[in-house]
């Protein structure tokens, strides 16, 4: 299934019926009375969050959405029909604008949770609302309110405990495979993740829900490689899992590339607890390991752990600091 995080669509309710004039004949009463009836209302269009869904795919080719529109009243007092609402199933962790994209509307963070996006119009009074002592054979009756549209874009930020950042070719989606039973695509270029993927690890008895992303490059907030856009996808993240190649050459501005483009997105990116890692250090001798390792933690200010997702070296104790940030009791026994 293609992924798709945002999506706009046209939402309308349904406008509400009008009631009828009617007047009631029968025999033997040659004055009968009036007896049109109400309108129903016009159907509504919501959003819910629903399980089993992690992409905004169904809104590519379903851009307009209506609701059913209420039926008349009728003589005999019969109330016309209520229109039929409509429900919008999305992910959970969809985030739903205004189509200015700036007026937050709702955010579906949990199961179940449901927005109001359009409502129906109202049904329209018929004749028998008005009869009065004094006007005793009304002929009025109200038209149905029309209903409400608009444009309204969604915007998918998955729901995951930990995010992987780092610069292309970190070592993000061969840490996530290794922890999970995520199968992101692996190669030995650049930009081999192009959209987000989740993945959950087991953690003593418990588990961890980690997203990994689309490398950062410098320049990523100005649009250079694929863009910042993806980084909406660990705002609800409670740690970031930062990632340094350790064989390249340049730790301090590798760290700090990143970091930089963390705090131009802003959203609190750059206030989030991060857990560092020097990765790949399988392919590192010790005297490398321990220069990388020093020169990296002099740049960043705080601990460095050493990594390998291929050899598995350091992973079950960055999963711990990973579970442990985002409210685990610190005493936990991961072993």
């Amino acid at each position: 299934m293609r992924f798709l995080d945002q999506a706009k669509i046209h939402v309308q309710s349904g406008a509400g019926g009008s009631g009828c004039v009617s007047f009631r004949r029968a025999k033997n009463e040659p004055r009968g009375g009036p007896d049109g009836g109400d309108g129903g209302d016009g159907g509504s269009v919501f959003a819910e969050a629903v399980e089993g869904l992690n992409t905004l795919i169904d809104f590519r080719f379903r851009q307009h959405v209506k609701a059913g529109r209420g039926e008349h009243g009728q003589g005999a007092c019969r109330a016309g029909a209520r229109g039929a609402d409509v429900v919008l199933a999305v992910p959970v962790g969809t985030e739903i604008l205004a189509e200015t994209g700036d007026a937050p509307i709702a955010d579906l963070a949990e199961v179940g949770a449901r927005a109001l996006l359009a409502q129906g119009g109202s049904g329209g009074r018929g004749n028998a609302r008005f009869k009065s002592s004094t006007n005793r054979s009304p002929r009025r009756a109200d038209t149905g309110g029309d209903g409400e549209e608009c444009w309204i874009r969604l915007h998918l930020k998955l729901l995951a405990d930990a995010g992987l950042v780092g610069l292309p070719n970190a070592g993000k989606s061969t840490f996530l495979a290794a922890v999970s039973r995520a199968r992101p695509k692996i190669a030995d270029y650049p930009f081999t993740t192009l959209v987000p993927h989740l993945g959950v690890a087991a953690v003593g008895d418990e588990e961890l829900v980690l997203a990994d992303i689309p490398g950062l490059i410098e320049g990523a907030h100005g649009g250079a490689g694929l863009g910042d856009r993806f980084l909406g996808h660990i705002e609800r993240c409670g740690v970031l899992i930062h990632l340094v190649d350790g064989t390249q050459a340049d730790m301090a501005q590798a760290y700090r590339t990143v970091r930089t483009e963390l705090d131009a997105y802003g959203h609190g990116l750059a206030a989030k607890p991060e857990i560092l890692c020097l990765n790949k250090v399988d392919a590192l001798g010790e005297d490398q390991r321990a220069h990388q390792h020093d020169c990296l933690t002099e740049a960043s200010g705080s601990a460095v752990h050493l990594l390998s997702g291929v050899a598995g070296e350091g992973v079950r104790e960055v999963l711990a600091a990973a579970h442990r940030a985002v409210g685990a009791p610190a005493d936990h026994d991961f072993e």
